[in-house]
């Protein structure tokens, strides 16, 4: 094979959605032989949807795992296309029987987002079936099963083919996910280098609110690595094979530690320093470790070798300018200079796990490597998720509610219009209503924009290539296309589903009758949901901000209590401190995320948006010294009795970060003395001048950085209650 090729198809298997649009082109292509092959066209669409039923199912998994997912899918798919057979000649049991299984299923992503996936493709197969029963013509009772059944067997084909891919390349989604961590990892690494750019007047605040934003990317990429480790885990008696993935996620997870820690305010650096090369060598090897988790990303995926000397080397540096600062005594510095050697320290120790990932192999085996189990456990399990979502204040019961809504409307007004091919709007209903007015505003969008484009586009081939050969070829690469791009380009996405459907429904009947149907219904359904989504028991996020920030402060709270008694009993990465630890990260990133929802809502909405930010900012900042704390467990013991003081403050410090928590949840007024807090900071200073070692001194440092960060927080918070909304 050619080098060139042999590299393009290296890369091309390194990503996702190229293993996933293969398994679709092997289902497509093979099903469209076989009807070309018997001559029997009339089978082809009913297939194709429910080989894309299936595929939309799909969700990550060990094989054993997929099987069992497979068979429970089938069985909803049979009892969604059955269902709808039986009634559809009988509109008011219909219209019921479409309100009750539209919030019966959406309410199933309670319990986890597989059961989400499983019934949200059978919702979309039951419109399948509707959309399959109109072009027909209608019900006939001596082929009740007819079309049920090759709607079924299309997905059995693609679950049999996605079974069949999980035996053989199991382990190859855990590679793509741990390769995507760490290149987050590396692009939050270089967005940390820029806060040590050695310039006065820097806004700090906004380049911690990308470091924010770029945190979530991080905590999500982990968290999706993290489910498909313990899903195989959960299947597999043996896991030595895993082990490797595992301890490159653990190296994953003290790296991201690490590279969110901070030691020290970042603008009094740079104006101590401005005149010395210390930010700069910082900077560099930041911005060398970011490029070397890139390398690892790319070494992961290609199977090369790894080499992060250029980091090494910016390390040597750093140490060599730090010796040089140091020689020269200036008494004014010293305090700065401790942080800057807790930070060298850190990132050191930080170039030591990049290092250690080349071979992890060689890790200890005695450290806890048990991952928290966050799927149901049991039928009653599944009972009281679900029960404790039956509850006005929940999202998922206000998107199932008003899903239903939206469907039920759509069934009306296609009755009331008797349109051609009416179930369209049904279709575009399920697809574009989402549970928040941002993402709903944009699928929309982008559902409109890709049904336009894959119209022209359809009238365009059809006429071009009227052969039904050509046609059946271009049927299969657009629903390939379709897979290939929906998670990031749904315009595309979108256009590709479209021209699939002109041209299979070409081959056995009018594909240019469907254009303007297919375009009207569009519309209809569109305005349908987004109507829906603004008076339905709207979701506005803004209503949400005080909640999800108090989150964040009690979930930080709880990762300050791990971390100090860590201190206390000596460093162990077990679960409860891992456990903490990824808790507040996602609280943190649950919050980034729900500032981005909000700054698409409409402006009335948007009114605290600018102090969720700062509040964001303030909370990340909290969480980053946190961090470091974190990071530099293990480098001292806190005794019970000689370190009174200082636990009590911390204690102190968590117990007001709840306060604050409750006050924000209930809107009640802001109480906080930020006075207080300002001396506790300055007595933490002052304990440790007098502390007799660097890693205790370390520790009441980063405490008075904390205290301080009470007042903003407060402060922030107090406006937070006063503008929130009913």
């Amino acid at each position: 094979m050619p080098a060139s090729l042999d590299q393009t198809l290296r890369r091309l298997w390194t990503l996702s959605s190229f293993t996933y649009s293969l398994r679709v082109f092997l289902a497509l292509g093979s099903v469209m032989a076989l009807c070309w092959q018997l001559g029997d066209m009339s089978k082809l669409t009913p297939l194709f949807l429910g080989i894309i039923a299936s595929a939309l199912a799909e969700t990550d998994d060990s094989w054993k795992g997929r099987l069992q997912a497979l068979l429970v899918t089938l069985i909803c798919f049979t009892v969604a296309a059955l269902a709808v057979e039986l009634t559809f000649s009988h509109p008011w049991w219909f219209v019921v029987g479409l309100a009750v299984s539209t919030f019966g299923m959406t309410m199933l992503g309670a319990v986890n987002q597989r059961y989400a996936t499983i019934a949200t493709a059978t919702l979309i197969l039951a419109i399948y079936t509707m959309i399959s029963i109109e072009q027909r013509g209608g019900v006939s009772m001596g082929e009740l099963w007819h079309e049920p059944l090759l709607l079924v067997l299309g997905a059995a084909w693609y679950g049999v083919i996605s079974v069949v891919w999980c035996v053989f390349f199991s382990r190859h989604p855990i590679k793509l996910s741990i390769a995507k961590v760490f290149r987050e990892l590396g692009v939050y690494l270089q967005l940390k280098a820029t806060l040590f750019e050695p310039l006065r007047g820097m806004d700090v605040e906004g380049q911690r609110l990308a470091l924010a934003q770029q945190n979530r990317r991080v905590v999500e990429a982990l968290n999706q690595a993290k489910e498909m480790i313990f899903r195989r885990l959960e299947h597999q008696n043996g896991r030595a094979k895993l082990n490797r993935y595992l301890r490159l996620y653990f190296i994953a997870q003290d790296i991201h530690e690490r590279a969110s820690s901070s030691h020290t305010p970042y603008g009094e650096l740079a104006e101590t320093f401005f005149h010395h090369d210390i930010l700069f060598r910082v900077q560099r090897l930041l911005n060398q470790q970011g490029q070397a988790c890139k390398a690892l990303s790319k070494a992961l995926l290609l199977n090369r070798p790894f080499d992060h000397s250029q980091s090494a080397q910016a390390l040597e540096d750093l140490h060599a300018s730090l010796d040089h600062l140091r020689a020269q005594q200036r008494s004014e510095w010293l305090g700065l200079l401790r942080s800057l050697n807790a930070l060298a320290d850190n990132l050191a120790t930080l170039e030591a796990r990049l290092a250690s990932a080349y071979n992890p192999d060689a890790l200890a085996e005695d450290e806890d490597n048990s991952l928290y189990d966050r799927s149901p456990n049991g039928w009653r399990d599944i009972a009281e998720r679900i029960h404790q979502h039956l509850t006005l204040s929940s999202p998922i019961f206000r998107h199932a509610l008003r899903l239903s809504v939206t469907l039920t409307v759509g069934y009306g007004v296609l009755h009331w219009i008797h349109p051609t091919q009416g179930y369209w709007i049904l279709l575009t209903s399920v697809f574009v209503c989402r549970p928040n007015f941002g993402a709903t505003q944009r699928f929309l969008r982008q559902r409109i924009q890709g049904t336009i484009l894959g119209l022209v586009a359809g009238w365009a081939l059809i006429t071009l290539f009227p052969a039904e050969s050509m046609q059946a070829l271009i049927a299969v690469v657009a629903g390939v296309a379709f897979f290939a791009t929906r998670a990031r380009r749904y315009t595309l996405a979108t256009a590709f589903i479209t021209l699939m459907v002109l041209c299979c429904f070409n081959q056995v009947g009018d594909g240019f009758g469907l254009i303007w149907p297919r375009l009207f219904d569009t519309l209809i359904g569109a305005a349908i949901a987004g109507l829906a989504v603004m008076l339905v028991l709207p979701d506005w996020q803004g209503r949400n901000l005080h909640q999800q920030a108090a989150f964040t402060l009690t979930n930080s709270a709880a990762y300050l209590r791990e971390i100090v008694a860590q201190y206390a009993q000596g460093k162990r990465d077990d679960l409860a401190y891992r456990l903490a630890r990824r808790n507040a990260h996602n609280a943190d990133a649950a919050l980034a995320a729900l500032l981005g929802n909000i700054l698409q809502e409409p402006g009335h909405f948007r009114r605290d948006v600018d102090i969720g930010l700062r509040f964001l900012v303030h909370s990340h900042t909290l969480l980053n010294y946190l961090s470091a704390l974190g990071a530099h467990r293990g480098e001292t013991r806190l005794d019970q009795t000689q370190d009174k003081q200082l636990l009590e403050c911390v204690e102190s410090v968590a117990a007001a970060l709840e306060t604050l928590a409750a006050q924000l949840t209930e809107r009640h007024p802001i109480e906080l003395d930020d006075s207080q807090w300002e001396v506790e900071a300055n007595t933490q200073d002052t304990l440790a001048e007098e502390a007799p070692e660097d890693a205790k001194r370390l520790l009441q440092i980063q405490l008075a950085l904390i205290c301080r960060q009470l007042g903003p927080l407060s402060k922030t918070s107090g406006k937070l209650v006063a503008g929130a909304g009913p």
